[in-house]
This record gives C-alpha cells, structure tokens and sequence, in this order.
C-alpha cells in the first residue's frame, strides 16, 4: 500500500511566522490548544487511573474524539498524540509506555496489540526542504497484528492482518498480512501460522 500524505505543514503554516525556519510551527494554535487541553486530561486522569480501568480510558478518549470499539484495552502508561485521529476497533490494546504519535489519522483493527514501549510514528520531516516542514501520513495498522514490545513503525508504513513486528524491531516498509518480520530494519523471517483446529 502507497503511504498517503495527510498533512504537510507547509502547506498550511505560513512561513513568515518565524525568522528561522526551523522554529516555524507544524500545526496552527487551536491544534496546539486542543492538545494542551488533551495533554493535561491524560496527565491527572488518564496516567494516573487504576489500570483496570480500561473502559474510563476508553471513556476519555472518546470525549477528545477518539472512535473506540468496545473491549479495548489501552493501559494508563500508553500515551495518545492525538485521540481525535484515532480509530479502533472492538478488543485493541496498548501496552504501558506504548506512544502512538498520530498527528493524522490512525485506524487500529480488531484484536491489533501494541505492546509496552512500541512505538507507531505518524509523522516526519521533509529533510529536502530547507524550511524543513512537518509531514504526517495515515496509517493502518490491521486486525490481529501485533506490534511487540519497543519495536517501532516508521512514518507511512502500514502493518497487514495477522503481521508480527518482533521485540526492538524497525518496519520501515509495509508489513505484508501474516508474516513475521525482525531486525533493524525488520525483515520478513517466516509467515504467522496458526495450529490446525480439529
């Protein structure tokens, strides 16, 4: 799947706004506003709920925008950019210290697993452009697919069903449904088979 570009900074952030270019700001004041608000909700109710409680952090991420199925798990020590970009299926879960950082939209599918420490980065730099603006992509990450602990997933990259991204791996490619993929940058190393059911 082709990443798709959501939101360049340039073309929304006037570049008058700062004298260095590298200081411009990527999103405009409501943007930063919103997450202010989020930012502080996260801090004194979210963080510190007792981790049970899922349904509450589900609660609350729904009251910023977040559409969320039902079951899901997200844990307090997990950690939103931006809930009003998140979607989710029924019985997704977000280990303790799992980031999502999805300045765009972001789709979690049925039963999809990040686990603690994982990181899925929504967005990234134009490094060819002197003024160095702030690109965000959609992302995917699909049914059943695990993403192990402290592995990440590169701005773009989508993750098919059933994928696995094994512990402290990179996948700075599409992650192609079924298979298991290690290394920096992940690899595929084998396909994700399941036991015949009798």
């Amino acid at each position: 799947m082709a990443k798709h570009l959501h939101y360049n900074a340039a073309d929304h952030i006037a570049p008058n706004t700062a004298g260095d270019p590298y200081r411009r700001a990527s999103f405009s004041t409501a943007n930063k506003l919103r997450r202010f608000i989020w930012n502080f909700c996260w801090l004194f109710f979210y963080r510190t709920s007792p981790r049970p409680l899922h349904s509450w952090r589900s609660f609350l991420l729904r009251s910023f925008g977040a559409k969320m199925g039902p079951n899901c798990h997200f844990y307090p020590g997990s950690k939103i950019w931006a809930p009003w970009n998140l979607t989710c299926a029924d019985q997704v879960t977000a280990g303790d210290a799992a980031e999502i950082y999805n300045p765009a939209p972001m789709q979690f599918g049925s039963h999809a697993i990040v686990s603690q420490g994982a990181y899925i980065c929504g967005a990234t730099h134009d490094f060819d452009d002197p003024a160095f603006p702030l690109l965000a992509y959609s992302m995917t990450i699909g049914p059943y697919a695990w993403i192990c602990a402290r592995a990440s997933v590169c701005p773009g990259v989508h993750v098919g069903e059933y994928a696995v991204l094994g512990l402290g791996s990179v996948a700075t490619r599409d992650l192609e449904p079924w298979g298991v993929y290690a290394g920096v940058p992940a690899v595929k190393v084998k396909t994700r088979e399941f036991p015949s059911q009798h």
